[in-house]
């Protein structure tokens, strides 16, 4: 017996309320761009440079106190906080204790990780240190201007990649849709000051390389659809190619969201952000390649002259493969 989330030959009207669902996109996106320039980003220490130290004790965090003595050695603005996590146990407490490089020191100096190790020891003997990192205040300036450059090439080589595989208009449609997941991702990060690091770049190219592979299934379809029925109105063709793939749409997707949600609950305090990123992303990804991807191509249109002898004609790079 198969699992059939979606049921055959499903009859959705997915631009009954095409501006209900497109406007909705298009505020999310204003709203994540307002939350960026007003509430900022929560830079981890990959972007902000300096040190954390991630302690672990079977005696419980108490940060008034660990605060209170990192106080006494004068070593700026310290971030502490406890990380909770289904999988630790009683005897298993997690902290992590953020402070940043001092000004014109390209990372914090080993004798002041030291200082620290040594008066948290003297709160908690049973206290250890299972990771230090650190990063100079030049090199994170480097990360955050690589980040935003990996982000933007991957989005102009989708677009030229789809510009040459089908039309200018299913690649503005796809560039469209990527544009909104990263800028959505960001501004939830941005809204509920999640911690934003370099694992998050990572997490953002794989849902623009999601999403896009979504995309490119419906067009795919679309396209052969558009050749079939040369006489269909454009949104009766789309509507029926979206309808055709929703199956497989969905059955990805869900399949994809349960391994996410397994490492989400399971998985530890170590790679939540990536895969918050990663659920997140593949939530509005699907969202995306439905309802805005199609929208825009609705909205442009899309060249069927087929008067000419050649029904092809702006297909000419149709089987150009990634």
């Amino acid at each position: 017996m198969r699992l059939k989330l979606v049921p055959d030959d499903t009859k959705i009207d997915f631009f009954a309320h095409a501006r209900l669902t497109f406007g909705t996109s298009m505020v999310l996106v204003v709203l994540s761009v307002v939350a960026m320039l007003t509430i900022g980003m929560n830079y981890g220490i990959d972007f902000r440079g300096g040190t954390t130290i991630r302690t672990e004790s079977t005696h419980k965090v108490d940060i008034a106190t660990y605060r209170a003595e990192l106080k006494k050695l004068d070593i700026g603005d310290v971030s502490i906080t406890e990380v909770f996590d289904p999988g630790f146990g009683p005897d298993k407490n997690v902290a992590m204790i953020r402070f940043e490089a001092q000004e014109g020191d390209e990372s914090v100096a080993a004798q002041t990780v030291k200082r620290i190790e040594d008066a948290l020891k003297a709160i908690d003997p049973a206290m250890t240190f299972p990771s230090v990192e650190s990063v100079g205040p030049k090199v994170s300036g480097e990360l955050i201007r690589t980040a935003i450059e990996s982000v933007v090439l991957a989005i102009g080589a989708v677009l030229v990649y789809i510009w040459l595989r089908f039309e200018w208009q299913f690649a503005l449609g796809a560039v469209a849709a990527l544009v909104h997941d990263v800028l959505l991702t960001i501004g939830i990060f941005s809204v509920f000051q999640i911690p934003f690091d370099l694992t998050i770049i990572a997490a953002l190219l794989t849902i623009v390389g999601y999403s896009l592979n979504d995309t490119v299934v419906e067009f795919d379809r679309m396209r052969e659809n558009l050749r079939k029925f040369k006489k269909k109105p454009l949104k009766e063709v789309l509507n029926l190619s979206i309808n055709e793939t929703l199956s497989r749409t969905v059955m990805t997707s869900v399949t994809t969201l349960i391994a996410l949600i397994a490492l989400l609950v399971l998985g530890g305090d170590v790679i939540r952000g990536f895969v918050f990123a990663m659920t997140w992303g593949v939530i509005v990804g699907t969202y995306s390649s439905v309802f805005v991807a199609t929208n825009i191509l609705l909205y442009l249109g899309v060249k069927r002259d087929w008067s000419r002898p050649d029904a092809n004609a702006g297909n000419q790079f149709a089987n150009i493969d990634a």
